[in-house]
């Protein structure tokens, strides 16, 4: 089990003083600073950095912080197990996601995880690729399932492929004649675009960037359901994954194109995981029934 010393830390970590743990903890300031020396006395350095406005981490404490947010996330698995021993069958995963993923792929897949586990409680953080991966070397959330440019740090990557932005338009769209576009093709109709936070909107404003193209977007949105019903309803493209859009194609009549240019595939879709943290079993078939429908949409987006 974590000990009161793991605990206090984390809390100071987390909020950034010792008034403001001593507030979340309902435990004296004098309790929590005795702890942390203490603890920094068995280290033999320094975790925070003592200032005004505040106790931020050393290198040390950062290398500590993930140690004990690891454990933390075990203790807590194992307990998980051992009521699963007693017959409480109760789990409960804790996602983080894009948007583009959240609308529909991450949400149906709960639900098919639920209708043979209903014992099963989910989380759903919805955000930015990078806010994302952050969550999961945080401890925050238990897995990332979020497209991504770079590498990211303290996570481990347990399925990726590439995932290009594609060009998505309604089915009478004069363009969905083609069977590949570039975006010199493009300019030339209005474009919706999400908000410059995206993954599809740093690698698009890359590939205009690199071809001198410039295209100021007719509407510009953090909402992805927005964009889908402006493009739905006149001549504009948007660009999107294929994985997020795979199931809503048909119903709502839009086609998607592959994009030639080099920049708009510089990406991939990834599920991600805390680097050496133990899961759960339920947290592992969950995982594995991502990964099934992810490679399923590759096998079927168009090239």
């Amino acid at each position: 089990m974590q000990s009161l010393a793991f605990k206090y830390f984390l809390e100071v970590a987390h909020h950034g003083s010792l008034s403001a743990a001593s507030e979340s903890l309902d435990v004296a300031i004098s309790a929590i600073s005795r702890q942390i020396s203490q603890l920094e006395q068995r280290v033999g350095m320094p975790l925070f950095e003592r200032g005004a406005r505040g106790m931020t981490l050393t290198a040390a404490g950062h290398l500590l912080l993930t140690h004990a947010q690891r454990q933390k996330l075990e203790t807590e698995a194992a307990l998980q197990d051992i009521s699963r021993l007693k017959g409480l069958q109760q789990h409960h995963i804790r996602i983080a996601c894009s948007q583009g993923l959240a609308n529909e792929m991450v949400p149906k897949a709960i639900a098919t995880f639920q209708h043979d586990c209903p014992e099963t409680l989910f989380s759903l953080w919805v955000g930015s690729a990078l806010a994302a991966s952050e969550r999961v070397a945080a401890g925050k959330s238990d897995m990332a399932i979020t497209f991504s440019t770079r590498p990211a740090s303290n996570v481990v990557v347990r399925y990726a492929h590439r995932s290009a932005a594609l060009a998505i338009m309604h089915k009478q769209h004069p363009l969905a004649k083609h069977e590949r576009l570039s975006l010199k093709e493009i300019v030339m109709y209005p474009v919706a675009l999400t908000d410059t936070d995206t993954s599809t909107r740093k690698i698009f404003d890359m590939a205009c960037n690199m071809s001198n193209i410039d295209i100021e977007p007719v509407l510009e949105s953090n909402y992805a359901e927005a964009l889908h019903a402006y493009v739905r309803s006149n001549s504009a493209v948007l660009f999107a994954s294929y994985v997020s859009m795979a199931d809503r194609l048909e119903r709502n009549d839009l086609v998607v194109r592959p994009v030639t240019d080099a920049e708009m595939h510089s990406r991939s879709i990834q599920v991600q995981v805390m680097e050496g943290r133990l899961l759960p079993s339920s947290i592992e078939r969950f995982i594995d029934l991502i990964i099934e429908d992810l490679e399923a949409k590759r096998l079927a987006e168009p090239r």
